[in-house]
């Protein structure tokens, strides 16, 4: 099984993400932290039982972290979302409290005891919001990331933006986390997987998929994420949706779904129109940079750019749906 432990900043795309990742057979899901990012951090800690709830996976810990931004300003996206930032699809709120432990101590004993234990199987850890915990966490526990296999997460673009013409959203809402982290993940020898924009919209899934699910089990979890589903195809005026962010997760399962590249990327923090930017460099090194006053490119992760998204889609949908891989 793949241990697995989701930072999140749940959001409809989010949910999706954690309804795969707790329903899957070959997922071992260690914990769930939790960001303000599309929602303020309270409402995500909410959305994120909710859904956990909604699976019958009350044993997965889930701990509150950072409620905004290491410098800058928050800017949430209940716009996107909606006001409680899950759809508002009238679906019984838990009522359960997060562990008492702060994210970052959670994540810290997740990592230490998947490291020091008998038989160490070290914890891929996927991203799916402002990558402020995660920042957190590797400078204040460094000695954590031997318990990590690998980061993934969900953020950037090689191409073009959403939350503005040049930066995608969780990269966007807290750029310097971004960079803290591929930083860190350079010093600490972990290995970092970008699952950007480039990749993120093609895993759909129509709205007779949707309304199937729900029609089939309309109080659990595929009603659940049917419903989640019918929200974004009516927010958006369209018969199909994408799965977003549980795309993501899908990769971390099953990483032949998607064609990466190994590439430098750079975090702008600065500029009026390019901030948040992923600066994915695709130059051919083989040539002379003298002339480039940035100098030597920073150590290369990889970053998807192709999808097998009807793969990913049909394992959403059968997962999520049936319980099985």
């Amino acid at each position: 099984m793949l241990p697995l432990v989701l930072d999140v900043d749940t959001g409809v795309d989010d949910a999706c993400a954690l309804l795969l990742a707790a329903r899957h057979p070959g997922v071992d899901l260690r914990g769930v932290t939790c960001v303000g990012g599309n929602a303020p951090l309270e409402a995500v800690v909410t959305n994120t039982l909710t859904v956990l709830d909604a699976c019958g996976r009350e044993d997965v810990p889930v701990a509150a972290g950072a409620h905004r931004p290491l410098l800058a300003e928050p800017h949430d996206a209940r716009h996107v979302h909606g006001r409680d930032g899950m759809g508002d699809l009238d679906w019984p709120k838990s009522t359960r409290q997060p562990d008492a432990r702060h994210a970052l101590e959670l994540l810290r004993d997740l990592l230490l005891e998947a490291a020091e234990g008998p038989d160490p199987e070290r914890i891929t850890l996927v991203t799916l919001a402002p990558m402020t915990n995660a920042a957190l966490l590797l400078r204040t526990y460094p000695q954590a990331a031997r318990g990590l296999r690998e980061i993934l997460f969900m953020g950037g673009a090689a191409n073009v933006g959403n939350a503005t013409a040049s930066a995608e959203f969780n990269v966007f809402h807290d750029p310097e986390a971004a960079a803290v982290v591929l930083q860190a993940t350079t010093e600490l020898g972990i290995p970092v997987t970008m699952y950007g924009l480039d990749v993120f919209y093609e895993p759909r899934v129509t709205r007779q998929f949707a309304e199937a699910m729900i029609a089939t089990d309309d109080r659990g979890p595929a009603g659940l994420g049917g419903r989640l589903i019918r929200y974004q195809c009516e927010r958006f005026h369209s018969d199909a949706a994408t799965i977003g962010d549980a795309g993501a997760v899908c990769a971390a399962i099953d990483r032949a779904g998607i064609t990466t590249r190994s590439l430098p990327v750079r975090i702008e923090l600065s500029g009026d129109y390019s901030r948040g930017r992923t600066i994915v460099d695709r130059r051919d090194w083989s040539g002379d940079l003298t002339h480039d006053p940035h100098g030597s490119p920073p150590d290369p992760i990889e970053v998807a750019l192709d999808v097998q998204a009807g793969r990913f889609a049909a394992q959403w949908v059968r997962t999520v749906s049936e319980g099985v891989a």
